[in-house]
């Protein structure tokens, strides 16, 4: 009997994913189909559901379960199960008019051309797309890569059961951390693990991604570093470079046995608080019973507060997830305790000051987040060796050395602590 937390809703697993005969039945089906392009995102998404890591979802929502979802984190489809972010297809008007009722679709990935699924349309509806971005980013502002997303979306939303065919290229471009959850439990479960920390990632591991990883090794059986690998917004690393970044930092600075690495397909909403639970439900499908909540987590700009992606797992109901949050403090190197801190245990208070050749020149916490990693390497400046290893450093900068056309990085309050905690 496994000893890991059970799949988001107390059941087994609900991968709609489909292989052999029955998927080539399927494909074959589609030559019929009306076709439904999809964005990025949406595809990420029914990527998700066919691995499972959206359990117990079975296809995209109606509109019971996207306004619930939004206003109240419940899904009355599924007796008001928890869920923090509308999980949605949309679809141009005229597209949505041709399709009836109980007709089947296919569903097709725009940036590839892939028929990734098929879907049996059971409603066509429109939403109030500002209250969504209200209730799921906090704001309407276009600035915002989520909100922008959401208003980029085609005017109806299309609802139904579906059948997934396709994980696309991630199975082959990332075949050394790609894992399904029913994969990722089977190897918790080898090992003897039964509590297991996540580490969202979606920057390379510097020093303080690396310090939260060690203090939740103390504390759970193993540590599940989760790399996202889908699309992420301009100026953030390529999954496949952050990807080898932190290999070389975990092969030389962990304990293999008790550390898993693991990539996803999910697309970054920058959702900030929302998305951390989001995280957190798919984890739990992973198997995972903590997720590591720490500074801005699935943050962008000064959109969120540092520690509001913490606070709001204590907003919600009691029982809505199995797994627990590991909230960390804000951690920096610090220059006169002589090692990584944080602002619960080191009682210096003053800022590093850093010169322009990356020496150290007075002053104690040196904060670290992946945004001032990234403008540094994008503006050719030397890095603090307390910043990051110097085996993560080298692939940054072969990177960023070979990098045609770079995107200004902007630096916000939670990345340089100029917030109120």
């Amino acid at each position: 009997m496994s000893m890991l937390v059970k799949p988001h809703g107390g059941q087994d697993l609900k991968p709609l994913l489909l292989d052999g005969q029955e998927r080539d039945a399927e494909l074959a089906k589609t030559e019929g189909l009306k076709k439904v392009p999809m964005t990025t995102r949406e595809t990420s998404d029914l990527i998700m559901m066919g691995i499972g890591a959206f359990t117990p979802l079975t296809g995209f929502m109606n509109k019971d379960d996207w306004k619930g979802c939004c206003a109240e984190f419940t899904l009355p489809s599924l007796n008001g199960l928890f869920w923090p972010i509308p999980i949605t297809l949309s679809a141009e008007q005229g597209l949505s008019d041709s399709i009836g009722l109980g007709e089947e679709v296919a569903l097709v990935d725009t940036e590839t051309g892939a028929i990734m699924g098929t879907m049996k349309v059971t409603e066509k509806y429109t939403i109030d797309k500002a209250f969504e971005c209200k209730q799921i980013f906090t704001t309407t502002d276009p600035e915002h890569p989520g909100v922008a997303k959401v208003m980029e979306q085609a005017d109806v939303n299309l609802a139904g059961p579906v059948k997934v065919l396709s994980e696309s290229y991630y199975p082959e471009m990332f075949k050394e951390i790609y894992q399904r959850p029913a994969e990722a439990r089977a190897m918790f479960e080898e090992r003897g693990w039964s509590t297991v920390a996540a580490l969202q990632l979606r920057n390379p591991m510097h020093n303080s991604h690396a310090y939260l990883a060690w203090i939740a090794n103390e504390i759970c059986d193993g540590v599940y570093i989760h790399q996202l690998v889908g699309k992420l917004k301009p100026g953030d690393i390529p999954a496949d470079v952050r990807v080898s970044a932190i290999d070389a930092l975990v092969k030389n600075y962990f304990r293999e046995e008790r550390i898993i690495q693991g990539g996803y397909p999910m697309e970054m909403r920058y959702a900030g608080p929302r998305e951390a639970l989001l995280h957190a439900v798919f984890r739990q499908n992973y198997g995972c019973s903590h997720l590591i909540v720490g500074r801005d987590h699935a943050g962008v700009g000064d959109y969120y507060g540092p520690f509001d992606a913490q606070q709001i797992f204590h907003e919600i109901p009691k029982g809505a997830l199995d797994l627990q949050p590991l909230p960390l403090d804000w951690t920096f190197y610090c220059y006169d305790c002589g090692t990584m801190a944080s602002m619960k245990t080191c009682p210096h208070d003053s800022k590093a000051v850093i010169d322009d050749e990356g020496q150290y020149q007075g002053g104690s916490r040196l904060l670290l987040s992946g945004t001032m990693l990234r403008k540094l390497m994008s503006e050719g400046k030397p890095v603090p060796k307390e910043f990051s290893k110097p085996e993560v450093v080298a692939i940054l900068k072969n990177y960023y050395d070979n990098l045609e056309e770079k995107v200004e990085i902007k630096m916000h309050g939670a990345a340089t602590g100029d917030v109120k905690k």
